[in-house]
This record gives C-alpha cells, sequence and structure tokens, in this order.
C-alpha cells in the first residue's frame, strides 16, 4: 500500500479547483480573457444555486455532496440556540457535518494529498496543507493580520516568503487585490513546493466590488480584469505542469436598492425588544427574543420561539415589502436542518435584509460603525465602505490607525450606517442561471449543460481518478 503522502499514484492526475467568488456565466467575455480562453477550450455551465447562495453553504455542498440538510451548513452564520449567541464565519471544519471531498480521495487512493488555500471550514481539516485568515486578537483590543496554516512551519514559510497575508485587503473599505495576489501567490508556492494531488484554492477579489456597486459598475468590469489576471498565473502554471484546471464560483451577484429590515418589522410587532445598556447602545439579546432574524445577504433565517407566535410572525413577514418567501417547516426543503430558522425569509429581486434592529442611529452599539464580523447579529456589507457622512473620512480612518499605532485605545469607527450604498448582493436563485453559480472546465471531458451543486464533488474526484477508470 502506498504511504499516504506519497508521489506515487497511478492514473491520477493532479487537480487544481479555483473558486473565483461572484463569478458568472454571463460576466465571461471580453473583461476576462484568460477565463473565456479556458472556457472556450473546456467547457462552461451553470451550477444550480444552493440556498442560502452564499459562500459558506456553497462550499460545504461542493465539499460533501450534501445538501444544507445534509451538511448542516444553513449560511455564513446561525444562532446557536443552547448558547443564545448568533456567530459568523466560523472555521472549524467539524462544523461541515458528513464525509468530505479529501475522505472519499483518500479511500480511494491512500496516497492522495489535498491542500486547501482559504477556503472556509478548512481549520483542523483532516487535509496535509491548509492555510486561512485567522487574525491576531490582542487583549487591548488590538487585531492583527495573520494566518493559520497546517503544519505550522508553512505559515513561518509563507510569511517569510510573501510578507504577512494582508487581512485588512481582504474584507473591509481597504479591500483590493492584493489579497487575492497573496493567496495565488501561496498557492503557487504550494503547488511547487509541496506537490498536491488536489489543491482548492478560493480568490475572493470580484465580490467585493460587485457588492459596492453591482455587476454593470465600471468599478466591477475593473475588478473583473484584475481577478482575470491572477486566474492567469494559474492557467499558465497548470498548463506547464499538467494540471487539470476548474474554475468555480458559489454564486453571482444581482443590483439591488431596497435594503429591508426584518428585525425592525418583528421589533415594532413587539417580537424583538433590544436591551439598553449603560452606554445607551440598543443590543440584541436573542435568547430574550420571541423572534429575530439572522440576516445575511437575501435570505435570512427567523428564529421563532414560541410555536404560537409562529404563524403571526409568518403573516407578517410575508405582507412585509421586499421579503418574496417565507418558508417554514418541511417547505424549508434543502434547508431543513435543526441549525435553521423556524422561518426562512427569501428577498425579492433588487431587494436584500439588513441585520439592523435599532430604530434610531443615535442608539446603535459603537460595533455597528466598524468592520466586526463576529459582534454583529448579522451580515453587514456595509463594511465595504467609509462613511461617507464623515467630512474626510480617510483622514479620519489615518487618524484612528495612528492612534492604534501608537497604542491609544481607539474604536475604529469608519464604517457608515447607509445601507443604500450597497449596489450588489446575492442568497436567493438568480432570475437567469447566467447570472448564478458557474463551473468552467479545463479539459473538454464531461460536458455539461449544467451543473447540480452536489455534483461538483463528483466532478472533482472523476479529474483527480480519471485515469484509474470506473
Amino acid at each position: 500500500m502506498a504511504l499516504r503522502g506519497s508521489s506515487r499514484l497511478c492514473g491520477v492526475k493532479r487537480t487544481l479547483v479555483a473558486l473565483v467568488v461572484g463569478l458568472s456565466e454571463s460576466l465571461i467575455g471580453e473583461d476576462t480573457p484568460a477565463i473565456r480562453a479556458l472556457a472556450e477550450r473546456g467547457w462552461v455551465a451553470p451550477i444550480d444555486p444552493v440556498l442560502p447562495a452564499v459562500t459558506c453553504t456553497a462550499q460545504a455542498t461542493y465539499v460533501t455532496g450534501l445538501p444544507p440538510s445534509g451538511h448542516g451548513v444553513v449560511g455564513n452564520g446561525w444562532y446557536w440556540r443552547d448558547r443564545a449567541e448568533v456567530a459568523f464565519w466560523k472555521q472549524s471544519n467539524a462544523l461541515v457535518q458528513g464525509p468530505k471531498l479529501w475522505d472519499l480521495a483518500r479511500e480511494r487512493d491512500p496516497a492522495f494529498t489535498c491542500a486547501t488555500m482559504f477556503w472556509w471550514f478548512n481549520m483542523f481539516a483532516d487535509v496535509e496543507w491548509s492555510v486561512t485568515p485567522r487574525p491576531i486578537y490582542h487583549h487591548d483590543g488590538r487585531k492583527g493580520a495573520d494566518v493559520y496554516a497546517g503544519p505550522p512551519e508553512l505559515r513561518a514559510r509563507l510569511n517569510r516568503e510573501l510578507g504577512r497575508f494582508p487581512l485588512f485587503r481582504f474584507w473591509g473599505p481597504a479591500t483590493s487585490i492584493e489579497s487575492t495576489r497573496w493567496i495565488v501567490d501561496a498557492t503557487l508556492r504550494v503547488l511547487a513546493e509541496e506537490r498536491p494531488t488536489l489543491t482548492l484554492a478560493y480568490l475572493p477579489h470580484l465580490d467585493y466590488d460587485l457588492q459596492r456597486y453591482g455587476p454593470s459598475a465600471p468599478q466591477s468590469r475593473r475588478a473583473l480584469r484584475e481577478v482575470d489576471a491572477e486566474v492567469g498565473r494559474l492557467i499558465e502554471v497548470a498548463d506547464r505542469d499538467g494540471l487539470e484546471l476548474i474554475l468555480l464560483s458559489e454564486y453571482g451577484i444581482e443590483p439591488v436598492s431596497r435594503p429591508v429590515h426584518l428585525n425592525r418589522v418583528l421589533r415594532e410587532a413587539g417580537f424583538l425588544v433590544p436591551w439598553l445598556n449603560d452606554d445607551r447602545w440598543e443590543l440584541l439579546e436573542p435568547g430574550a427574543c420571541r423572534a429575530f432574524a439572522v440576516a445575511d445577504h437575501q435570505v435570512a433565517h427567523v428564529y421563532v420561539r414560541r410555536p404560537a407566535d409562529l404563524e403571526p410572525v409568518r403573516a407578517l413577514l410575508a405582507r412585509t415589502p421586499g421579503v418574496a418567501q417565507v418558508l417554514a417547516g418541511e417547505a424549508r426543503g434543502e434547508l431543513d436542518h435543526p441549525r435553521a430558522g423556524e422561518l426562512v425569509c427569501v428577498a425579492e429581486p433588487g431587494a436584500w435584509f439588513t441585520y439592523y434592529y435599532w430604530l434610531d442611529d443615535a442608539l446603535a452599539p459603537d460595533f455597528a460603525r466598524c468592520v466586526e464580523i463576529h459582534k454583529k447579529p448579522g451580515y453587514d456589507p456595509c463594511e465595504l465602505f467609509l462613511d461617507p457622512a464623515r467630512r474626510a473620512p480617510k483622514l479620519h480612518m489615518a487618524w484612528k490607525l495612528l492612534r492604534k499605532i501608537l497604542g491609544f485605545r481607539s474604536v475604529f469607527d469608519v464604517i457608515g450606517l447607509d445601507p443604500s450604498l450597497v449596489g450588489g448582493s446575492h442568497g436567493r436563485p438568480p432570475s437567469d442561471p447566467a447570472d448564478g453559480a458557474v463551473f468552467v472546465s479545463g479539459s473538454a471531458a464531461g460536458a455539461r449543460s449544467r451543473v447540480a451543486p452536489t455534483e461538483v464533488q463528483g466532478l472533482i474526484l472523476e479529474r483527480v481518478f480519471a485515469g484509474q477508470g470506473a
């Protein structure tokens, strides 16, 4: 039997899967020459949408071949009833239920190896190499840029060769191509030095301006060209070294102009009562609410504590402008899982859900104006913008940064509370499949007209083991 990690694999094809966030078939064109050329020599097909079509849910489906009802990742975050807390962007691989892609591959050939480069839920996964964002949270409130890597010496080597991961270019108002370029640089080093059988790489850059400005904005076209150049680097190396190459996305992004405040609707109806602390901030205490919404782009899980409230809350939300569907019980379909809300709301086209629960911005908690993905009880795309209400937002940010560097305590309150700034969102099924998730194959083999999300795992395994036959 071949030893784990051995390079003596028979009939196995080294494969690179690059997940280009926000890419859809309709965006492949003159602004994406490298991606277009790859599609022309292979094939391209829409991936049927996962509900919700968000990062964590889609990636868990691709890795396990299961729907959310099977793997349990019902969104980018959910309400943990036993802890009475909402938590987003957790990273432990143990949260994803069911056998993973690399587990099945290793059963077939123990010499199989895998690298996961910034795919979500890769912390503590049973793979040979993994890298993912993991900030350093200092006791004095400072946040430092860093990554988690396994094995630990990989982190040290990448930091030495590439410099620290540009975390503050990965999310927030300063996001740029720098974070994606670092991920590509790191992926190329792992490909060359470790030679994994399968490498999964996550390229987030396109997501930012598509959410800020919408898919047709000039800034989004520029972002397409920037991410295409980084994909081109991966294609060049894959072609040179004889790797199979697959490009994926988790969702497409549609233009939006209508923020919908579900928690404010629930509050005004008496189902949600915030807690006013000594600093006169209103805080959402989920365990004390009869009903509240965990907003995640265009889908929201609504947790209803009392069975008697279920129908009144459903009826209230069903007549709320901007809500297309309110799913309950078995009607939640593939979201019928204990982690899901008793109700699931899906937005109308052009609408998206905020997490806002306060009625007066003067009572918003201090973290509402910060990049704070852990304390907010929902997703906040306003974190991509500097507060335009400030006279000199960049000067304000520079002053706050200087205070932090000098060691002073300072709230980095540079984010605004105007959701009308957001130009794009995702999560609901797209009106046109060409505007949703996409599968791009660099090989003509196995062409499909469309791909189910639960088939992605199998299609990747087919490429890896194509030389071994059935």
